[in-house]
């Protein structure tokens, strides 16, 4: 027997089991962690899904913000610095003027400049000028039409950092000597100032010069010049408003010429500024500081810069600087409201892609935790049955997906952050957080709903919900119809914006509703031939495939999630391609008026083309139709109810020209009514065309046309046009005569414009219009322009002789807005987004039904059914509902432009003031709904050819375990 250790405790003296050491058995394992490692494949795929959904969330609202900054800082950089500065003035005070009292005033305008807006202190330009220029009566200087030249005088403090002494020194910065005169006739000695090097050549004067101006009653005004300056870079920001100070400034009087100079004295001559010109004046030019503007703070920024033109600014600047007639006026407002009204104008297409992208997204996270759902049906049931009450349920696989969703969420909405960098981080963060929250609880809701004990279900809801979809969608039609897209004055409506999604939903329940019946009927014409494939596949299409859990019911129909996903993103995807595509047409137009055709040539004055130019560019390549064409626009006609009439006369070939207006739309008529006149004898009326406003005024009948040249020509109305492309101003009086010999009389047979249709280069056409100028004299000849003249005419530029102009060109400057590019760029994103949601939801379908399409294809595959077959019974099961939504969506994209096209105003997208609609098309609507159904197409196939034989597969070797 063995003897216990001394240490063991009797049986009777154990320790009770509540003080016992635990016991070193199997703890259970975590949930979240085993359901997690149990399915990684799904777990990486729930993953990716909130990924990518979250980082769209995200940055849609920073493309947004980039692209609508970068549209106000373009539209603003356009309108100049002028009138994005704060101009701010006040009368010089009679005594104290100094260099001193200006900087105090300075700094006091800067320390009231509000939170919204910026001004670089270093880009301000301030100082003193005198009001009137007064006339310089130096008989030495130039006077081009017997005029004498003007100078004002200004004090800029900044002056010397931006210009280069030439010649002599700057004026004095100390008082004159206290025995000169004070006072308003303190004319002695003269004052000092520094004129430019071009401004003194133009005018005659030279280092050294005492100008003087009008004599008055006490003395006789006058300055001396002590140096010349050079300006390395007059177009730089600092000489906006001061352009005479670089050079001297033509000032025209009628027709007679005169020259405008300004003169930098220094800060010692500042108390006497009023002697020459009466008057003085302090200025100070704040420029806003353009890139530091936000879009999404223009409201703020308006405030604060009306504040501070007329407002509690402007009064506490009056008090700061004791200066009560200090005023400040700006264009930024005006400004900032034409901005808001064309990123208003630009709204819809802006917001409908992402909307549609919106709407997708949820019907695929809808789908995936559906999908999830259905897959563990089984599983949840047994949890409730053991005991496990739905809201622990829940509560777990709210955590499964915590796990999975928020870390994918958080690094999602970081790179977002990262890859588009905005000020404004809310409206991403939010965005971003509805997203991760749906994401979140579709699983658990859908599962939620599946452990609720079944109810009888009530046959009105469906039709309930169904009806109050349609009225909302009537009344978003309605009120856009009523009050457009973007009524102005207002934001874009919400509602008005989510109409063509509307129209799609209704589209996607109405299919819902009629393709189980199309099918069912296309299935029973399939079921009487001989074939089995065809008739199994749209049969099960018809009825719709069962859940895969347990306790599963039979679905009456196909699910109208994929459907209404497909239907969302064709709409959004049609409806927007058919506003670009009205815009792009709306552009051309635009650009083809404006130019007269696809391509121009053109002369200055009353000069011709030269010899055989326009022959030769009708004969380049791509040039469909040529038409040369003389026009004159200082003709008149006589015998009107005004009795003499200005007028323009175009004289053109007929048949060229009424093919060039009826491409254009401008001025359409018939080449016979003008045909006759190249036939007809020289003392013959000519046939014309008046213009509508013309012909109120003449009538038909003949009358007499005078060119300006010279000559008379009876001319004979044949018919009225309403514009013509050499011309097109609808208001415009205009005679269009025909080429022949009776219009060769008053020199028309020399043409001296010619317009083109076709794919014209450019680039070709200057080369051509180059070479058919005289060749330039050379420079050791050509006399050297005398001061202040431009250069020589033969040294223009052959653009500059003979402009050239292409509809190219011209529709590309009205499509350089970053604000059109940014809202287009933004849409077709938004649209490659809801096509690859739109494709995840059909996958998602397919991969709902595996489990019962394996078992249902393994069951056949023992009875003989081939392969091949399967692939074609998963297609005719799959597509039916493709090709549906593809028909639909087409349809319903056509119905949205045809009920919301009318609304919308294109005018900023355009570039230019067009009529309000969208013009119907087939192309780009069919182009989205046919892509994206082959794309889907494609899909299905892969996923047929490439899983199906794995499927049967398994389900021959592990049975039916459902």
């Amino acid at each position: 027997m063995t003897t216990p250790p001394p240490s063991a405790a009797p049986p009777s003296e154990a320790t009770p089991p509540s003080a016992a050491a635990p016991r070193s058995g199997p703890r259970p394992a975590p949930w979240v962690r085993t359901r997690l490692r149990a399915a990684p494949l799904g777990t990486l795929l729930a993953a990716a899904l909130a990924f990518v959904a979250v980082l769209l969330a995200a940055a849609l609202p920073r493309a947004q913000d980039r692209g609508a900054d970068q549209a106000l800082r373009s539209f603003l950089e356009r309108s100049g610095q002028t009138n994005t500065s704060l101009q701010v003035t006040a009368p010089a005070p009679v005594s104290g003027q100094s260099a001193e009292a200006l900087d105090g005033t300075r700094k006091s305008l800067l320390s009231n400049i509000g939170a919204t807006f910026r001004v670089d202190p270093d880009a301000v330009v301030h100082g003193t000028r005198t009001t009137k220029r007064q006339p310089l009566l130096n008989p030495e200087l130039s006077r081009p039409s017997g005029f004498p030249p003007a100078m004002a005088l200004l004090y800029v403090q900044q002056a010397q950092a931006h210009v280069k002494l030439v010649e002599g020194r700057w004026p004095s910065d100390t008082r004159p000597p206290a025995g000169a005169p004070e006072g308003a006739a303190a004319y002695d000695p003269p004052l000092q100032v520094a004129l430019s090097q071009r401004a003194a050549e133009t005018l005659g004067a030279r280092l050294g010069s005492v100008l003087k101006s009008t004599p008055l009653v006490d003395g006789t005004p006058s300055v001396e010049v002590v140096g010349l300056y050079a300006v390395p870079d007059p177009t730089e920001d600092f000489w906006v408003g001061l352009d005479c100070l670089p050079r001297a400034c033509e000032h025209y009087n009628g027709e007679n010429l005169s020259w405008h100079v300004d003169a930098l004295i220094g800060a010692g001559d500042l108390g006497r500024m009023d002697t020459w010109g009466d008057t003085a004046e302090d200025f100070w030019r704040l420029p806003v500081d353009v890139g530091s503007l936000r879009a999404d703070r223009l409201d703020a920024t308006t405030k604060e810069i009306a504040s501070y033109v007329a407002g509690p600014t402007a009064a506490a600047l009056t008090r700061e600087t004791a200066r009560p007639r200090l005023r400040t006026t700006s264009w930024l407002p005006e400004l900032f409201k034409q901005a808001h009204d064309r990123r208003q104008a630009a709204a819809p297409l802006a917001l409908i892609g992402p909307a549609g992208v919106g709407g997708v997204a949820f019907v695929v996270l809808c789908l995936a935790g559906a999908l999830a759902a259905d897959r563990r049906d089984a599983e949840l049931r047994l949890l409730l049955a053991r005991g496990g009450s739905r809201a622990g349920i829940v509560g777990r696989l709210l955590g499964e997906g915590a796990v999975t969703v928020l870390p994918a969420a958080a690094a999602a909405t970081a790179l977002a952050v990262l890859l588009l960098p905005t000020p404004r981080l809310t409206p991403a963060l939010l965005s971003a957080a509805v997203v991760a929250l749906l994401a979140l609880l579709a699983f658990p809701v859908r599962a939620a709903v599946l452990l609720t004990p079944p109810r009888p279900a009530g046959r009105w809801r469906r039709p309930v919900a169904e009806l109050l979809v349609v009225i909302a969608t009537a009344a978003a039609v309605l009120e856009v119809r009523r009050r457009g897209v973007a009524p102005a004055g207002s934001d874009p409506d919400p509602l008005l914006i989510a109409a063509p999604l509307l129209l799609a939903l209704c589209g996607g329940l109405l299919l819902a509703r009629l393709q189980p019946v199309v099918t069912g009927w296309l299935a029973r014409a399939a079921g009487r031939s001989s074939g089995l494939v065809g008739f199994l596949g749209l049969a099960r299409a018809a009825r719709g495939t069962g859940a895969a859990g347990t306790n599963s019911r039979g679905r009456t129909g196909p699910s109208v999630l994929p459907m209404v996903a497909l239907l969302l993103a064709i709409t959004t995807g049609g409806f927007g391609a058919a506003v670009l595509d009205s815009v792009d047409a709306n552009r051309l137009g635009v650009a083809r008026l404006a130019v007269g055709g696809d391509a121009a040539i053109s002369a200055f004055g009353k000069a011709s083309l030269p010899d055989g130019l326009a022959k030769a560019a009708g004969e380049l390549p791509g040039v469909r139709t040529s038409v040369p064409l003389w026009i004159d626009h200082d003709s008149s006609v006589l015998g009107t109810t005004q009795r003499s009439t200005q007028i323009s006369v175009i004289v053109a070939e007929p048949a060229a020209y009424a093919e060039l207006s009826r491409t254009l739309g401008c001025g359409s008529f018939d080449p016979a009514l003008l045909a006759a006149g190249g036939a007809q004898a020289a003392d013959a009326p000519v046939p014309a065309l008046f213009s509508a406003g013309l012909a109120r005024l003449a009538g038909p009948g003949t009358y007499t046309l005078r060119p300006g040249n010279g000559g008379e020509l009876k001319a004979r109305v044949v018919g009225v046009i309403d514009c013509t492309p050499a011309r097109p101003a609808r208001d415009a009086a205009t005679v269009v005569l025909p080429a022949g010999p009776a219009t060769a009389l008053i020199g028309a047979d020399r043409p001296n414009q010619w317009l083109g249709l076709g794919s014209v280069d450019g680039d070709r056409l200057r080369a051509l219009v180059r070479s058919a100028l005289p060749p330039a004299p050379s420079t050791n000849q050509a006399p050297a322009p005398a001061a202040g003249q431009g250069p020589a005419a033969g040294a223009h530029p052959a653009d500059e002789v003979y402009p050239v102009r292409t509809s190219a060109e011209a529709v590309a400057e009205l499509g350089a807005d970053p604000l059109q590019r940014s809202a287009q760029r933004l849409f077709w994103a938004s649209v490659a987004g809801a096509a690859g949601f739109a494709l995840l939801a059909v996958l998602l379908t397919l991969m709902r039904t595996v489990p019962e399409r394996a078992a249902l294809l393994a069951r056949l595959r023992t009875m003989g059914l081939r392969r091949r077959q399967g692939v074609a019974l998963i297609l005719a099961e799959s597509l039916p509902q493709t090709l549906a939504a593809t028909l639909g969506g087409a349809l319903v994209a056509a119905a949205a432009v045809a009920l919301l096209g009318p609304a919308m105003d294109l005018s900023t997208l355009v570039g230019a003031s067009v009529p309000t609609g969208v013009r119907l098309t087939a192309g780009p609507v069919l182009t989205q709904a046919l892509g994206l159904a082959a794309l889907v197409a494609a899909a299905v196939l892969v996923e047929a050819a490439t899983s199906g034989r794995r499927q049967i597969t398994t389900e021959l070797r592990a049975g039916d375990q459902r």
